[in-house]
């Protein structure tokens, strides 16, 4: 029996042009097809989203229940509502907001009073619907908060540079947050296009390091792949990465000190991303001042 490719989860399929499988935000090139609505968790949706999303999907909910229960309490009779008496149509629809919004935050000013029984049933209604909701905001917020999440920033190019009596690949990364990351772990792979008997088909490899982990990061840690003559990299010129549509996929893991969780990030360097025949240039230096070492996060990626 025929041992079977390697494949990390991407599939060994290929199909032309090849897209880069990680894109640079570290989220994967693949599109979902055919679920249903029950697929859909809209709690996992909106813990997900960024904070500027969240912050106006959150407005949004607040204008259109208050806009809902403005249209209800304009259409009770007149008198229904004390302080909602303008004769003006539109000023008195605006009263009919404001009286929402006091009635759905519970917050009560006193200028708007509910009269009959219908609006109190309406009100009544709508206080339960704003205690409901805030509180869904609040575990929202909660779990956005608690959520563990990596903010490390990758070098803009990989390199090819010298390294002992050879070459290697190599490239930067740096933790972006002041908090501890412990125990840190990289896996490196290049994926790249073969031809086989039944054609064009992708092919991974995984790349050896120099150092594969570390157990701090408060520094930039520049991972290296020693090209030697086991690498899959071996012998192959610019020229050769890009036939090969090669692409370097990286992922690191590592331990949050402040969540107590492991933490991960993902990134990729297409071969028209690597510079060959270059060295990176410091990122730190040791403060004459107070002895201090000061990691600069915008020379990560520099190179001469």
């Amino acid at each position: 029996m025929q041992k079977p490719a390697f494949d990390p989860g991407l599939t060994t399929q290929y199909g032309a042009p090849l897209r880069r499988a990680v894109n640079r935000d570290g989220s994967f090139n693949v599109r979902r097809r055919g679920a249903t609505w029950r697929a859909l968790h809209p709690w996992q949706t909106i813990v997900n989203l960024s904070w500027a999303t969240f912050g106006l999907l959150a407005l949004a909910a607040y204008l259109v229940a208050n806009l809902g229960f403005a249209c209800v309490y304009f259409a009770l009779p007149a008198g229904e509502i004390d302080g909602v008496s303008s004769p003006e149509a539109v000023r008195r629809f605006f009263q009919c907001f404001f009286f929402s919004a006091h009635t759905l935050t519970t917050v009560g000013y006193g200028n708007f009073a509910p009269r009959g029984l219908e609006a109190n049933a309406v009100a009544s209604f709508e206080a339960l619907v704003g205690l409901l909701g805030f509180s869904v905001i609040t575990g929202l917020l909660v779990a956005r908060a608690s959520k563990p999440s990596a903010r490390i920033r990758f070098s803009r190019n990989a390199l090819m540079a010298p390294y002992q009596d050879g070459m290697a690949l190599m490239f930067r990364a740096a933790n972006e947050r002041p908090y501890n990351l412990m125990e840190l772990e990289a896996r490196v792979l290049l994926l790249s296009v073969n031809t086989s008997k039944s054609g064009p088909e992708r092919k991974f490899d995984v790349l050896t390091l120099e150092r594969p982990g570390i157990l701090f990061f408060p520094l930039s840690w520049t991972i290296v792949h020693p090209i030697d003559a086991l690498s899959p990299l071996y012998g192959k010129t610019a020229a050769d990465l890009v036939a090969m549509q090669a692409e370097i996929l990286i992922m690191l893991k590592g331990y949050d000190e402040t969540f107590g969780q492991t933490v991960n990030a993902r990134y990729s360097y297409r071969a028209d991303e690597i510079v060959w025949n270059a060295k990176f240039t410091p990122t730190f230096f040791v403060d004459p001042g107070d002895g201090g070492i000061v990691l600069e996060l915008d020379r990560l990626g520099d190179f001469k």
